[in-house]
C-alpha cells in the first residue's frame, strides 16, 4: 500500500515530513529576527513530540547549513494525491530549496510527479486543499500566473481542479503574505480566518461549501493566529500564546494541542503549518 497522498488540509495527517533547522546562516537577510540557535532547537524537538503525541509518523530531513528558512518545509514541496510537486520560490534566501525537498521526499519514498519549470515561481503557503479535492491557489508576490498554468495542468491530470485568489498587496512584496496567512482549515466544515485580507473568491467558496469559520483578530493574526495545523477533523496544533483564538476553537469544538514557537516559529514567520510537509492524509 502507498504510504503518500494528501488531497486534504484536514483528514488524519498519518505521515508528515518535518526538517530540522539549520543554526548558521544570515538571519537578518532572511527576514527573520536572530534566535538562539539552542532554543530553537529544542523548541523543533517539541514540535515533532506533539505530532508523535497526536499518533502522526514523523520523517525528519537534516538541517541545510546556511539556509535558515528550509524549516518551513510547506513552501518548497506540495504533495497531492500520486505525488509530490517540486516548487520554486522567488525570495532570494531560499533558491535550492526546492532540489533539497525533492532529495528528501525521494529518499521517503514519494514519487515526484511535477516540477515548476520556466518562470513558474510558488510558494506552498500559497496552496491549500478544500474537501471537494479543490487546489485554492493564491495569487500573491510569492505565487505567479505561469506557476498557477502548470499546477493546473497537474492536478487535472491528478482528478483535480485549481480554484485562483488574489490575495491584496498589504504591506508590499517585502513582507510576506501567503493565502494560508490568512485561512486554515480545521474541520471538514470549519476553518480559521483572518477576514480583513481575505480574498473575495475564498470567502465566496468557503460559503459555497458550507463552510463556517472562526475569526481572529488583528492582534492574534499578527502572530499567525490563522497558521493551525489539523492532525484530523476537529483536532489541531496551534502556536502557544493565542488565547482567543483557542478558545474560540475550543467553543466550536476543535481539540486544541499548543507548541512554543517563541523562536521557531514567531523569530521567522512561520507556524505549525509552515514547519510540516504532510505526506499522507487518509479518512480514517
Amino acid at each position: 500500500m502507498n504510504r503518500f497522498g494528501v488531497t486534504s488540509s484536514v483528514q488524519h495527517l498519518k505521515r508528515v515530513m518535518v526538517r530540522t533547522p539549520a543554526t548558521t546562516g544570515d538571519w537578518l537577510k532572511a527576514g527573520w529576527r536572530a534566535p538562539d540557535t539552542a532554543t530553537l532547537l529544542r523548541q523543533h524537538e517539541g514540535f515533532i513530540q506533539v505530532l508523535l503525541d497526536l499518533g502522526c509518523e514523523v520523517e525528519i530531513a537534516p538541517a541545510v547549513d546556511g539556509m535558515v528558512d528550509a524549516v518551513y518545509m510547506y513552501d518548497s514541496a506540495f504533495v497531492i494525491g500520486h505525488g509530490a510537486i517540486v516548487l520554486h520560490s522567488p525570495k532570494p534566501s531560499r533558491q535550492g530549496e526546492g532540489p533539497m525537498a525533492e532529495a528528501s521526499l525521494t529518499s521517503a519514498g514519494i514519487p515526484i510527479v511535477g516540477r515548476l519549470t520556466g518562470d513558474a515561481r510558488c510558494d506552498g503557503g500559497d496552496l491549500m486543499w478544500f474537501e471537494d479535492g479543490t487546489l485554492i491557489a493564491g495569487r500573491t508576490y510569492r505565487t505567479n500566473a505561469a506557476a498557477h498554468e502548470q499546477l493546473k495542468v497537474l492536478l487535472e491530470a491528478d482528478g483535480h481542479r485549481l480554484l485562483r485568489a488574489d490575495m491584496p498587496h498589504d504591506k508590499g512584496p517585502d513582507v510576506c503574505l501567503h493565502l494560508m496567512s490568512v485561512v486554515s482549515p480545521v474541520d471538514t466544515n470549519l476553518a480559521v480566518v483572518f477576514e480583513p485580507l481575505s480574498p473575495t473568491p475564498l470567502i465566496e467558496a468557503l460559503v459555497e461549501r458550507h463552510v463556517k469559520w472562526v475569526s481572529v483578530d488583528a492582534e492574534e493574526y499578527e502572530r499567525m493566529g490563522t497558521n493551525v495545523l489539523s492532525v484530523r477533523p476537529g483536532v489541531v496544533v496551534m502556536l502557544d500564546g493565542l488565547p482567543r483564538t483557542r478558545r474560540a476553537l475550543e467553543a466550536a469544538g476543535v481539540e486544541t494541542h499548543v507548541y512554543d514557537g517563541s523562536h521557531l516559529s514567531l523569530k521567522g514567520d512561520g507556524g505549525p503549518t509552515c514547519l510540516t510537509r504532510p505526506l499522507w492524509r487518509t479518512v480514517s
